[in-house]
């Protein structure tokens, strides 16, 4: 079975440089530089001031479809940089999908920092997302967002697939055995039938490859919004987890506003599921920075 990154199509640079001189004849001459690839999309810089993103397989345009509706409106509301999307990409038939060019958001992915470097960041994210879960429902949705499409909150049918993952991750020697993974996990199943609400606009992939941090390491943007969502705020807050130190993650809600007990489980539960698929895609990517990302946020949220 192919794993769920496994793309569909795979734009190479040729290409993304065709499309892009084709649809856009003002941006010749069209330098392209590949700087990524995740799940869902081949990302390209072009020409030093912007950045396209083409879908590798055709679940993604959908993604990028409500990005094209929400980021433009959403632009202007947060106290972070975030995308806009200004170039609207059409298939055509060497291209099957939509794709989107953007704004450049000034940054870096974080790196392995020290915990008085991500306290810096804590009122940053606090303010970033007391703001974006404060927006209304009735406006997300009139801009196409969706309620949360996959059910990624379902306790019941996440976690065995969660264990999965840790086996997989345990038979590849990618990931030792914890005795402080299998107490998370234990406790995890105190979650399965419990209610919660999905009513709050959520960025939905908050994790170490979608932030950005200044010079000094410091939050200053957030990227990839295709996950967006109407959900429950426990998606978004798993990265708090997965980010800071503990009196960091004090400082956070010290501003954001203070959640129950079940939330916090619930944010724990997706810290730890992320954590654990892209330890798994690093390693199957060959990307050791990422698995050694995935590694130090895993143990940021099992407080080792």
């Amino acid at each position: 079975m192919s794993p769920d990154w496994s793309p569909e199509f795979v734009v190479s640079d040729t290409l993304a440089q065709t499309l892009i001189a084709e649809q856009f004849p003002h941006l010749k001459p069209v330098a392209v530089k590949k700087i990524g690839e995740g799940f869902d999309n081949t990302i390209f810089a072009v020409n030093e001031m912007y950045i396209f993103r083409f879908p590798r397989k055709q679940f993604a345009e959908g993604l990028l479809s409500i990005e094209k509706k929400l980021l433009p409106s959403l632009y202007s509301r947060l106290p972070v940089s975030i995308p806009n999307p200004i170039h609207i990409g059409s298939s055509t038939e060497s291209y099957p999908w939509m794709f989107l060019g953007y704004s450049y958001v000034e940054g870096e992915v974080p790196a392995l920092a020290e915990d008085e470097v991500r306290m810096m960041s804590a009122p940053i994210l606090a303010s970033f997302l007391k703001t974006l879960h404060a927006q209304p429902r009735e406006w997300a949705e009139r801009v196409g967002v969706p309620v949360d499409p996959i059910k990624r909150l379902n306790i019941r049918e996440r976690l065995p697939k969660l264990k999965h993952h840790i086996h997989q991750a345990y038979l590849q020697n990618v990931l030792e055995p914890c005795a402080a993974l299998d107490e998370c996990i234990t406790s995890l199943h105190g979650l399965i039938g419990v209610p919660f609400s999905n009513d709050t606009l959520v960025h939905g992939d908050l994790h170490i490859r979608n932030v950005l941090v200044d010079e000094k390491g410091v939050l200053s943007g957030i990227i990839d919004w295709g996950d967006t969502h109407i959900g429950h705020p426990a998606i978004d807050l798993g990265f708090v987890y997965a980010y800071l130190p503990p009196e960091g993650r004090e400082e956070f809600f010290r501003i954001y506003g203070q959640v129950g007990e079940a939330t916090q489980k619930m944010a724990v539960f997706f810290a730890v599921y992320v954590s654990i698929v892209q330890v798994l895609y690093g390693h199957d990517q060959g990307d050791t920075l990422l698995v050694h990302a995935a590694k130090d946020s895993l143990k940021r949220v099992l407080n080792e």
